[in-house]
């Protein structure tokens, strides 16, 4: 069901840059004023309960079964964006391809370029639905006790433009409520998101 959002999401957004594109359809670039990046990538599921990647001699590495897909769209041209330092808005999803938790999010993704060098840093906050258990989970060990339907999303990462229009970004992304609600457990993911930017 999780999923089924997502894509239905993300069909209505390219739905809607079809008319304002239509006369480019034929170009290399149909959605370059709205779409700045698609990432995609593959994810160790459930790393660590932390919010901040800290700890990283602790982190369980052993489930690499999540997949990932990613809209990046290019910073509106607004004043209040620009105040805040011109970040992208970032929809994406997590699916987890071994019956575990799995989520959608939304939020505000800012990167900072490190000098004069292909890398780069980068952080996103925002927002996550997911398909886990509120309490009550009949395994915590596999399936999180979240608390709130609607959680916290943060994502940290450090990256490199691999060329003009490929980039290669190591992520850890969280999700919890800050203990807002009943319960939570929170999840946390690490690994590869592969980009190509329009």
């Amino acid at each position: 069901m999780l999923l089924r959002v997502a894509v239905c999401a993300l069909g209505l957004v390219a739905a809607a840059a079809i008319p304002a594109n239509a006369q480019s359809l034929t170009s290399p670039q149909p959605f370059a004023d709205i779409v700045d990046e698609i990432r995609i990538g593959i994810h160790a599921h459930d790393v660590s309960y932390t919010a901040l990647p800290f700890k990283v001699g602790d982190w369980d590495l052993s489930q690499v079964e999540d997949f990932s897909f990613d809209v990046l769209f290019t910073s509106p041209d607004l004043d209040a964006f620009r105040w805040i330092g011109a970040p992208r808005p970032d929809l994406g999803v997590t699916v987890n391809l071994d019956g575990q938790d799995s989520m959608a999010h939304l939020g505000l993704t800012w990167q900072l370029p490190v000098f004069d060098t292909p890398f780069y840093l980068e952080g996103t906050f925002g927002g996550a639905i997911h398909n886990g258990y509120l309490t009550n989970s009949p395994d915590p060990s596999r399936r999180a006790n979240f608390g709130c339907r609607v959680n916290f999303y943060e994502r940290f990462g450090v990256g490199a433009n691999l060329s003009e229009s490929m980039t290669a970004t190591l992520t850890y992304e969280h999700t919890s409520n800050n203990g807002w609600c009943d319960a939570n457990q929170g999840l946390s993911n690490f690994g590869l998101r592969l980009g190509w930017k329009f």
